[in-house]
């Protein structure tokens, strides 16, 4: 096994496309339809990674972030932003303790990519970095406005 992902979108049809790509590649998904559910069942998941959407009922993306680094049992579990995210979006994202953005619509094998090496990469380093703009994934710096966007 890959890891457990918890994957949290309040679109059915998207939280399975997720699903299926990341079983496909060994992961083990757990879903959950908006932050608040989130925030009800990440206890007892005990995810390797979240990935989040931001516009979502009761309970936004980039809130539930905020939730999860401000609890210690959560505090240390990679974040990543799945959605079609604003610039604003994402430097708010990094500020709430967000590792990782991947714009929607996405590729497959990039969601694959992004998640694998959260999972084993763990978080991004310390705010020290954040001083050149925010690192991606794999620790190469992209301005804000372009955080997330695929690479080719």
């Amino acid at each position: 096994m890959s890891g457990r992902v918890l994957v949290v979108d309040d679109n059915r049809v998207i939280r399975q496309l997720i699903r299926v790509n990341l079983e496909l590649e060994g992961f083990e998904v757990v879903t959950a339809a908006d932050g608040a559910e989130c925030l009800d069942v990440v206890h007892q998941v005990c995810p390797d990674v979240v990935t989040l959407d931001v516009v979502m009922p009761r309970l936004d993306g980039l809130r539930t972030a905020a939730r999860l680094r401000d609890d210690p049992q959560t505090s240390g579990v990679p974040v990543a932003i799945i959605s079609a995210c604003t610039p604003y979006e994402v430097e708010s994202g990094f500020a709430a303790g967000v590792d990782a953005f991947l714009a929607k619509p996405f590729e497959p094998a990039e969601l694959v990519r992004v998640v694998r090496q959260l999972v084993h990469g763990g978080r991004r380093q310390g705010p020290s970095q954040e001083t050149e703009g925010p690192p991606s994934v794999d620790g190469s710096r992209r301005g804000a406005g372009r955080a997330g966007t695929p690479r080719t």
